[in-house]
């Protein structure tokens, strides 16, 4: 355009149009900059018929009580928002929301096909005698730059503005109510056209967006404490429609795709965002440099004080992490679009280098590092903590709150049904003794507290260790002899490579204790041990390999 003539930061190019929200975007790498231009004439107005997905012109039906006409794409995405509220509200980046994550929305609706696009893939065929459909379009919107482009509150702000393209532009359609309740629009056929393992929309999948936004900002929250905060409740993920609009009705359909019946696991999780970030064609993320929270030296700091070791102990991690290169920017940061770069699971890793430590450390006396005593001790409150959080697991309702109502024929009965079931539970409480639930607790990246006065628990923070490691060379040689490789037997999948009977007691209580503060299965921990032993101690493996081979000779 004419009457801006300044190159783009991004490529250079000098070719600029306009965005439907009136920003400057360039039209050679569609970078979207703060810029705007007044609109001086009514012809934009027209063309604004949200193909955003912040705005949009709400079209109720005849009947307030048959609610929106509203899509699966647009009940995840204020399922999203509120989980960005959420973290932000922990104290997580205020770009989070209205940078961070909007664009990765943006970018995934359209590589989907979901909206910002002449014909959608969830698009609804209707009756063409009652319907007439506009889809004035600018689809130059398709790779905006996942940082640079932002949006101002008021845009995401309302529920009403909250709409893709398909939403605001359709009429009613036939055979979609059921005795006067309406659902989403695409909610059957979105059932239908899904498969299991692909990047469909689904509540694992907003997991996946945030943690992504989170790693993209560099975030204290990793994956696991992510997991933990939502099976918390400080995250809106179980029955998270409930907080939809009252005009957003739910049947039949929807219920299948935002009803939670278990827990995210860490492990889909993980392959889903790293799929997710592949798929939009995202650019290499911000440098993990030792600055970062989420580089290994200061998350072993982090879960080593968690469960208390001896701050002694963090040299050792450190040259462990320097020796084995897991502490390398090139490592450490995600590249999405280089499938031969390796993928950190970074919680994961840390726990894995301080067993590996832990298992170089097993002496007694002092200054020696007493690791009996220390399980005794971590032993005690481990089992208080576990106790409390399954009992908390128990009292969990999963059932919604608010009654899930099928059909308008239905209401009467459900609700009823609703209220003896609350009647009951009450008098239950009541003879039993038991209390209401309690509120939920704070949330803390911590969940042992050792430095309370009122306590009496045994602190090993300022415990020293003694000399348990040497180096000669480039190879370390511990002197407590007794160490063990978990790395000489192989097998298919890490389920066959741990089995608990094959390893000491204590090396399983370390895992489980990890496995407690992770909320993820052992396995995975020890299969980032074995990756690390093999690192660490190739010289002896490839010697236990040669003799083995030998014997069989």
């Amino acid at each position: 355009l004419s009457d801006y003539n300044e190159p783009c930061g991004y490529c250079s190019a000098v070719s600029w149009s306009i965005t439907e929200e009136g920003r400057f975007y360039c039209t050679s790498c569609h970078t979207v900059i703060e810029k705007t231009r007044e609109v001086q004439t009514g012809d934009v107005t027209t063309n604004a018929r949200a193909q955003s997905i912040s705005k949009g012109l709400r079209k109720k039906k005849n009947k307030f009580e048959k609610g929106w006409e509203w899509f699966i794409c647009e009940g995840f995405q204020y399922i999203l928002r509120k989980q960005a509220e959420a973290l932000q509200s922990l104290g997580v980046s205020s770009q989070m929301k209205d940078e961070v994550l909007y664009n990765f929305w943006r970018r995934y609706l359209h590589k989907n096909k979901e909206a910002y696009s002449d014909k959608p893939v969830g698009y609804v065929t209707y009756d063409s005698s009652s319907v007439s459909i506009h889809t004035d379009i600018e689809t130059e919107v398709e790779s905006t730059s996942p940082i640079n482009l932002t949006c101002s509150t008021s845009d995401i702000d309302v529920i009403s503005e909250f709409s893709t393209d398909p939403a605001s532009s359709v009429s009613k359609a036939s055979g979609k109510t059921k005795s006067g309740w309406s659902g989403s629009v695409d909610g059957s056929l979105y059932l239908q056209k899904r498969k299991k393992g692909d990047l469909s929309l689904s509540m694992p999948l907003t997991l996946a967006f945030c943690s992504l936004a989170l790693l993209w900002l560099r975030e204290s929250i990793t994956l696991s404490d992510l997991l933990r905060l939502v099976m918390d409740g400080h995250i809106p993920y179980l029955n998270a429609f409930k907080e939809f609009p009252e005009e957003m009705k739910m049947y039949g359909a929807d219920f299948k795709i935002f009803h939670v019946q278990a827990w995210p696991k860490y492990d889909d999780v993980y392959k889903k965002m790293h799929a997710l970030a592949g798929f939009m064609d995202l650019p290499c993320f911000p440098d993990i440099t030792e600055h970062s929270f989420l580089h290994p030296n200061i998350l072993c700091m982090k879960y080593m004080m968690e469960i208390n070791l001896p701050d002694d102990m963090n040299k050792w991690t450190c040259r462990v992490i320097k020796k084995i290169g897991v502490g390398e920017t090139d490592f450490l940061t995600l590249h999405p679009g280089n499938k031969s770069a390796w993928k950190v699971k970074y919680d994961i890793l840390a726990v894995a280098i301080i067993i590996v430590i832990n298992k170089l450390s097993c002496s007694t006396g002092c200054p020696i590092f007493d690791i009996k005593k220390w399980y005794m001790v971590v032993k005690n409150i481990l089992d208080v903590e576990q106790k409390k959080y399954n009992e908390e697991r128990i009292r969990r309702l999963w059932r919604c709150e608010k009654p899930l109502l099928y059909s308008a024929s239905e209401k009467y009965v459900v609700l009823k049904k609703k209220q003896m079931v609350m009647d009951l539970q009450r008098q239950f409480r009541t003879l039993t003794g038991c209390l209401e639930v309690t509120e939920k607790r704070k949330p803390s990246l911590f969940q042992f507290n050792w430095t309370e006065e009122s306590t009496k628990k045994d602190c090993f923070h300022g415990h020293s260790l003694g000399a348990f490691l040497q180096q000669k060379g480039d190879t370390f040689i511990p002197l407590n002899r007794d160490y063990w490789l978990c790395t000489v037997k192989k097998a298919c999948s890490p389920h066959e490579r741990y089995n608990e009977s094959d390893f000491p007691h204590t090396y399983r209580f370390v895992l489980d204790l990890f496995s407690f503060l992770l909320r993820v299965q052992p396995y995975l921990i020890h299969e980032e041990v074995s990756t690390i032993e093999q690192k660490l101690f190739r010289s002896k493996l490839h010697m236990k390999s040669r003799i083995f081979k030998v014997q069989k000779k």
